[in-house]
């Protein structure tokens, strides 16, 4: 299981770095989740500097696609340019944006008239593009996932990993990253919040 890790310029790096810990948690089942960007090098919000992974063309062929958020994602919304270096398909690719990342799965038509979360400075941003956006911290339909809030990377790696893997997989994951002495509830919870979106019951 190949996963793109959209990261653009001014990321947050909670989005980025966060989903790709939890996901390449399943590098002995053959996952890999990688930052891809448009350049060979992004500077995030607060300034720390990395070196992409892969290119952004990646995002087109891997199996998973998960889009960060960050402070320039509206001047990355307006580059028709580099939008149209995105070829995402729903139809064979588990696809989440977290935050302003919504506002990007907007630009590229993948989320239409169902209703999705971002966080509550993206709001009007994203409802200005046209989306139904529900106070929630995560919501999926089919192969789209989208979330809201800094700290809902988990949910986004977990429901993928549960769409891909299984359910005990996201369940193992999540129970690792979780807070010594507060594991249970916290996996018990972040499950809860995923399962009305799973094919199958937690």
């Amino acid at each position: 299981m190949q996963v793109a890790i959209l990261t653009f310029d001014g990321f947050n790096e909670l989005d980025s770095f966060v989903a790709a810990a939890i996901l390449n948690r399943l590098r002995p089942e053959g996952w890999a989740a990688y930052i891809t960007s448009p350049a060979e090098e992004v500077t995030s919000m607060n300034g720390v500097t990395v070196r992409r992974q892969r290119p952004i063309e990646f995002a087109g062929e891997a199996d998973a696609v998960l889009i960060g958020s960050g402070i320039r994602t509206r001047d990355i919304a307006a580059d028709r340019d580099l939008l149209a270096r995105l070829t995402l398909d729903p139809a064979r690719q588990l696809i989440g944006a977290q935050c302003s990342g919504t506002l990007l799965l907007a630009r590229l038509g993948l989320i239409g008239a169902v209703p999705a979360c971002t966080d509550l400075t993206s709001k009007p941003w994203v409802i200005e593009a046209g989306v139904d956006v529900v106070d929630a911290p995560f919501a999926a339909h089919g192969n789209v996932a989208t979330a809201g809030g800094c700290l809902a990377a988990p949910y986004l790696a977990a429901w993928m990993i549960a769409r891909a893997a299984s359910v005990g997989h996201a369940r193992d994951a999540l129970h690792y990253v979780a807070p010594v002495g507060e594991k249970a509830a916290y996996v018990d919870h972040a499950l809860e919040v995923l399962e009305p979106f799973l094919p199958v019951h937690v």
